[in-house]
């Protein structure tokens, strides 16, 4: 097997697309971790998002209302996790599995019913408009075009570490998820930090849906997030919620993935597609092991 035909520019550029998606998604499920909330709704947030971004963006004509339409979904559905997990105390991973499959049913009773389509949104009139990008022209004959989105999704990693580890609203939110006593007591509110963690996941799952189908494809298509919330919790527990080593856990799903659709001419197409997530699995095992022997080593 000719080792170019993976490590090559158009593999970085499909590892960078996807990580995007699982980046973003990343981000957000890690502000609910810090502030003391493993949320595994992210799948549904980012369904939601995506089907609001390709039919805001159609609707309105333009892709800047499509992202808005997006951050709203999301924004919604962060607030219903925020409201039944603090305010009701209900089981937060019974929350999150009832989300994932509340956004799949809406999504796909809207698009069905409503919009009168099946399997993907395609309107007849008018189109879905995507996401700008960047052309860098092109290397080693391939052509370099990235979405605006990518190098978005590295900024907020970067805003994302600065607040949690160098500003005051970031230690009140990690606080409110390691010692919310401490935090109350200190005149500061614990519940309000975890509503800003519930929302702020909400808008960041909303952009990575947005990027999903105005970005990664150009349509909303039923079940288009394709268990990759999932990814991005692993992602996030691998990572110890830190918004680099989630970035860092993520290009190596998006290489990992990208690396299979190369070899598809070399195995079989449905092997490949399992391979993130075979990925995935084995980062969690790594994780396991990793704290086994730790344990093991204090003892």
């Amino acid at each position: 097997m000719d080792l170019s035909s993976i490590f090559n520019v158009g593999t970085l550029l499909n590892t960078f697309n996807t990580a995007t998606i699982v980046i973003l998604a990343g981000l957000g499920c890690l502000m609910t971790a810090q502030a003391g909330m493993m949320n595994i709704g992210i799948d549904g947030m980012m369904t939601a998002g995506a089907f609001a971004a390709a039919v805001g963006s159609w609707y309105f004509g333009s892709w800047g209302m499509g992202l808005v339409c997006a951050l709203l979904a999301g924004l919604i559905f962060g607030l219903f996790y925020g409201v039944m997990v603090i305010r009701y105390k209900s089981d937060e991973f019974i929350i999150g599995v009832a989300l994932n499959i509340f956004a799949v049913a809406l999504t796909t009773f809207i698009l069905r019913t409503v919009l009168k389509q099946s399997g993907s949104f395609h309107p007849a009139s008018g189109a879905v408009n995507t996401l700008p990008y960047f052309s860098l022209g092109e290397i080693g004959g391939t052509a370099v075009n990235i979405s605006v989105m990518v190098p978005l999704s590295w900024l907020l990693v970067a805003l994302c570490a600065v607040m949690l580890y160098r500003t005051p609203a970031g230690f009140w939110l990690r606080a409110a998820g390691e010692h919310p006593d401490s935090l109350r007591s200190a005149g500061r509110n614990p519940e309000k930090m975890k509503y800003v963690g519930a929302l702020s996941c909400g808008l960041l799952c909303g952009l990575s849906g947005a990027y999903l189908s105005l970005g990664y494809l150009s349509t909303f298509t039923e079940n288009m997030s394709a268990e990759r919330g999932y990814v991005a919790v692993a992602c996030v527990i691998f990572g110890r919620s830190h918004p680099v080593f989630v970035f860092l856990a993520a290009l190596l799903f998006g290489f990992i993935d990208a690396a299979g659709m190369r070899m598809q001419g070399l195995v079989d197409p449905t092997l490949t597609a399992t391979f993130p997530y075979v990925g995935t699995i084995l980062m969690m095992v790594f994780l396991a092991l990793r704290q086994q022997a730790k344990k093991k080593a204090k003892a």
